[in-house]
């Protein structure tokens, strides 16, 4: 078993820029290489802006590797549970960002020829319970007349044929908007295609500060300073960020299995329409078959970072909730278990915005895959001097309680929601 992302050990990964061409000045700095600063910086280049993005440790490798390969349409949260917190109009304008954001992704697949394996599957939310089907159930006909008349509400019949027979589950949500791709490949490409339209990417350079400089920054790395008009940090957790940046974002581990490919009966068998699926489950787990007839399992197996210890605790974890759905693939081999950070915000939205001159985005708590992509797109064509509207620009946007001691809590957190799990 490698303790390595599945989509990154499948690919031939594309390299960035030489250090030796380093410049002194650039018309946007990026911090990142995930798909928000490739997005971003790939808009821009084609605006004619000269953009150079820093990337501590090597392209995609972080939250933009190491995800499920969903793109799913839905906010993380309830829909009718955002009506109430934010009113319909907005709720409403919310969940349409991120059919959007699938959007975009399908967008620059075909309008670049990637190769992605991208395919509209369509995505199932699953109920363990009929408690959370009757959650399920009403939301759905909130959504259904409000935002979304391309849901369906599935029984425990439907959502068993859709699961190869399995009877784990008592119902639930077809989104039909959903999709999936190999995020590795995609990465690599949209990388590709930043360069060639004149992008610098700095892998191994992390930034080390920031100073504003009257109406210009200068942005310090390891391989030294630019000035520039403009920065993006799409950063995440990265400790390099400004304090105000970190205090709003935890950083949850997320952990994923990938198995040994099947033979084509049993595949075919497993998740006959292959879609994307996610659970109720507060510690949830969410699952999709690959090209070459894998399944790729994921949840929060555990509420600790991710490390080689942590990551073969999660991935026997994870094998053991697998089984527990497909009692067959008991025997089925594990060849990939990894693990990575989701930067979880208060709201569990995405936010982007100002703050001091630097433009963000960030805290996309799970459901980056696609919004970092459409943030990245709609970001880019802001600092190209666009007026663009973006749903969630300069949102109020909650510190996390007691930040700096609250990540020792996440065990105590995770074993509370494993025992409403199991007794509620």
């Amino acid at each position: 078993m490698k303790l390595v992302p599945y989509w990154l050990d499948s690919i031939s990964r594309v390299s960035g820029t030489a250090l030796s061409e380093f410049p002194t000045y650039a018309d946007v700095v990026v911090v990142g290489a995930g798909f928000t600063g490739l997005s971003a910086a790939r808009t821009l280049a084609k605006e004619g802006k000269k953009v150079v993005i820093l990337e501590a440790d090597q392209i995609a490798c972080h939250a933009s590797g190491r995800n499920g390969g969903h793109v799913n349409n839905g906010t993380a949260g309830n829909f009718q549970a955002m009506v109430g917190k934010y009113g319909l109009e907005q709720a409403v304008a919310l969940y349409r960002f991120f059919d959007n954001a699938v959007d975009t992704v399908e967008k620059i697949v075909t309008s670049e020829n990637i190769s992605c394996d991208f395919r509209r599957c369509g995505k199932l939310k699953v109920a363990w319970t009929q408690k959370h089907l009757t959650g399920l159930r009403t939301d759905q006909e909130a959504l259904k007349l409000h935002a979304d008349p391309q849901t369906d509400l599935l029984d425990r019949e439907a959502v068993a044929g859709e699961i190869g027979g399995s009877t784990t589950f008592e119902g639930g949500i077809l989104y039909r908007k959903s999709a999936q791709m190999h995020v590795g490949k995609f990465g690599s490409a949209l990388a590709t295609k930043a360069m060639e339209a004149g992008v610098k990417i700095f892998e191994n350079t992390p930034m080390t500060a920031i100073r504003r400089i009257g109406e210009k920054f200068e942005v310090s790395s390891s391989a030294g300073a630019i000035q520039t008009r403009n920065v993006l940090l799409a950063t995440g957790t990265s400790r390099k960020a400004p304090s105000w940046f970190r205090r709003r974002i935890m950083p949850v581990g997320s952990f994923i299995v990938a198995t040994a490919p099947m033979p084509e009966e049993q595949f075919a068998r497993i998740l006959p329409g292959r879609r994307n699926v996610v659970t109720t489950r507060n510690i949830h787990n969410y699952f999709r078959t690959t090209a070459d007839r894998r399944l790729i399992f994921g949840g929060r197996a555990n509420f600790s970072q991710s490390s080689e210890k942590s990551d073969i605790r999660s991935g026997q974890i994870l094998h053991a909730a697998l089984t527990e759905i497909y009692p067959e693939l008991e025997n089925t081999e594990i060849d990939y278990c990894w693990g990575g950070n989701v930067d979880m915000s208060v709201d569990r939205l995405p936010h982007a915005g100002e703050w001091n001159g630097i433009t963000y985005a960030m805290g996309l708590s799970g459901h980056g895959v696609q919004m970092s992509v459409h943030l990245g797109q709609l970001l880019g064509r802001r600092l190209a001097g666009e007026k663009v509207e973006i749903p969630v620009w300069n949102r109020p946007w909650q510190p996390i309680p007691a930040y700096g001691i609250a990540t020792h809590f996440m065990p105590v957190v995770g074993a509370y929601y494993r025992a409403k799990d199991k007794y509620f």
